[in-house]
């Protein structure tokens, strides 16, 4: 399967926020939407999608299992809760949102059941979300090399996981980036700023454009209709291996997201 490589996030929105969000960016030309269900929104994307016009086939939607369902008998018909909202028959991929070692379900149990989930065509894809290496390293003995697509990580010029990526490239598994403006912090970045002025690009076009430059795909969200609009054109940004390399000196271990008991010891 092909991943996208830019989609649009739905993090921390809802209601009408997330409905103009979403509706603005499939109007811009997005096709990949990003959600999961303890955003609380896919019901709110689902209303979205239907009156955008857009064709559920011309579509690639992505939900996330939370915590609270990992256990076998409460997977697949939470995941079956989700299409109702989000209002289709199957999504495209299905993640486990955190590894969550200490939630009482254990890997091998979850695994399987999102492998059960696609074995009867609720999801086209399978993937993990917040692994590190180990933790993924045991979820494809589960169920089985090939079958992760991708692993969505946050990975930001401040936080570049370059230990994490090269196992996941490995393994043939995609990185997904999400948080790559690192809440906004990157943005004021001097090396950022004078790279963007050099091709006459915004910042965020320039930490956006490093990430797809690496083969990472990317979901930035945004509430206004002209970052959503600019942040497209990074896929037109070509960085040279000066912008490269200056970027590569920003890694500082910038982690903004660290849940107790839902994140894994990181590599």
């Amino acid at each position: 399967m092909n991943l996208p490589s830019f989609g649009v996030g739905t993090f921390r929105l809802t209601g009408q926020t997330v409905i103009d969000s979403v509706r603005n960016a499939l109007d811009l030309g997005y096709r990949a939407i990003d959600t999961a269900q303890i955003y609380g929104n896919e019901a709110d994307v689902g209303q979205a999608i239907a009156e955008s016009g857009v064709a559920r086939e011309d579509l690639f939607l992505t939900t996330k299992i939370w915590t609270d369902n990992y256990a076998r008998e409460r997977l697949v018909p939470s995941l079956r809760e989700s299409l109702d909202k989000l209002r289709t028959d199957r999504v495209d991929l299905t993640l486990i949102h955190w590894p969550a070692p200490g939630n009482g379900v254990e890997l091998a149990e979850y695994m399987a059941a999102l492998a059960e989930a696609k074995a009867l065509g609720l999801t086209r894809a399978i993937g993990i979300s917040n692994f590190n290496i180990e933790l993924t390293r045991q979820a494809i003995e589960v169920v089985g090399k090939g079958e992760i697509v991708t692993n969505q990580i946050e990975l930001s010029p401040y936080l570049q996981n370059r230990k994490l990526a090269t196992f996941l490239k490995e393994q043939g598994i995609t990185v997904t980036s999400y948080m790559t403006l690192a809440y906004g912090k990157v943005l004021k970045d001097p090396v950022l700023a004078r790279i963007a002025d050099k091709h006459q690009a915004t910042v965020a076009q320039v930490a956006l454009a490093w990430a797809l430059q690496l083969g990472y795909a990317v979901i930035p969200s945004s509430t206004r209709r002209e970052n959503l609009a600019s942040n497209l054109l990074a896929r037109d940004l070509p960085l040279d291996a000066e912008d490269m390399a200056a970027i590569a000196t920003l890694e500082r271990n910038g982690r903004e997201v660290d849940p107790a008991g839902l994140a894994p010891v990181w590599d």
